[in-house]
């Protein structure tokens, strides 16, 4: 049976409303080129996550999306991974970390940039949150700003500790950090000492050696390091029976005693993959604003507690968003 026109223009223009809002209405024809400079893995659970809303608004990887670059870059490969991002064509790169971040921007002026790092601002990778300016935006997670919040954390989950340790990747916290750290141990009647690992060989050592100055807990600093080797971190804590905060949620899921930061699973729905999706559409890096997280997780295991002979006060239970049983 033919329909008349008006019904069949009232069709199509129904569905091109349900398209629009899904995200569909993608240039018929085009491939679009997302690349990738990251540290993490392909298999971390979390690049699924970003596929599937990618591929909700429209961009389907295999279809009309191709991903370029690399996932799983270690140190000292970012420029010659954000080099071959450039040449293959990426329409908009997402970068993971300052290292990571500045090797794109210093491989492009013009492709569009979307950043997920500690903070964009203070590692001068944007000009300001509201006006990022230049080619590059993206989500900058708080990193810096909370890492007082979880030494004091620790200090509330355990009563009486004196002798706090961090483990601090030194590019990505400034001896100004480290010292208002420091500070706020001692404001608490407790001493901070440093433990610096700038490569995966230096972490264990870098924990063996918080052991060894009696640390009787460890503030793990968030950086691409800590994050990509959170596994180890994890594993070796527990070897040694030192209980550890980390800056990621998923973290504690995963095995860490408690984690105080932004859910990655999250902020992607709801920062990264909007923001991608528009730069993808054409929108300037410049005109889109760096946001932060708007929901900051507390997330406690409690058996790892248990295996730590840890009494986790009524409290600071209370207090938690997630508990893992």
């Amino acid at each position: 049976m033919m329909l008349p026109r008006r019904a069949v223009l009232a069709t199509l223009g129904a569905a091109t409303l349900v398209a629009s809002s899904l995200g569909w209405a993608q240039e018929a024809g085009r491939t679009y080129r997302l690349g990738f400079v990251v540290p993490s893995p392909r298999s971390e659970g979390f690049w699924t996550i970003l596929f599937d809303e990618l591929r909700r608004a429209g961009f389907v990887e295999g279809g009309n999306l191709q991903v370029v670059g690399e996932f799983g870059v270690t140190p000292g490969r970012a420029d010659a991974v954000a080099g071959a991002a450039v040449k293959a064509g990426a329409d908009v790169i997402f970068t993971a970390g300052p290292e990571c971040t500045r090797a794109a921007q210093d491989a492009t002026k013009t492709i569009p940039i979307s950043a997920y790092s500690g903070d964009l601002v203070a590692e001068r990778l944007v000009a300001s949150l509201a006006h990022p300016g230049g080619n590059t935006t993206g989500v900058s997670i708080l990193a810096p700003e909370i890492d007082t919040k979880r030494q004091d954390m620790l200090f509330d989950m355990l009563p009486g500790i004196r002798r706090i340790g961090a483990l601090v990747d030194p590019s990505a916290r400034t001896p100004a950090q480290l010292e208002t750290l420091a500070a706020a141990a001692g404001s608490r009647g407790a001493t901070l000492s440093i433990h610096r690992a700038s490569r995966n060989e230096e972490i264990i050592p870098a924990i063996d050696a918080a052991r060894a100055v009696e640390a009787q807990a460890l503030n793990v600093i968030q950086s691409p390091l800590t994050f990509v080797n959170y596994s180890l971190i994890i594993e070796h804590v527990a070897k040694v029976r030192l209980p550890a905060i980390y800056g990621v949620p998923e973290f504690a899921d995963r095995g860490g005693l408690v984690a105080y930061g932004p859910r990655v699973a999250t902020l992607i729905p709801q920062i990264i993959v909007p923001q991608l999706v528009k730069l993808l559409r054409g929108a300037k890096p410049a005109q889109i604003p760096v946001e932060r997280p708007t929901i900051i997780e507390l997330a406690l295991n409690l058996k790892t507690a248990k295996a730590l002979d840890l009494v986790v006060p009524t409290a600071f239970l209370t207090r938690a968003d997630k508990v893992i049983e």
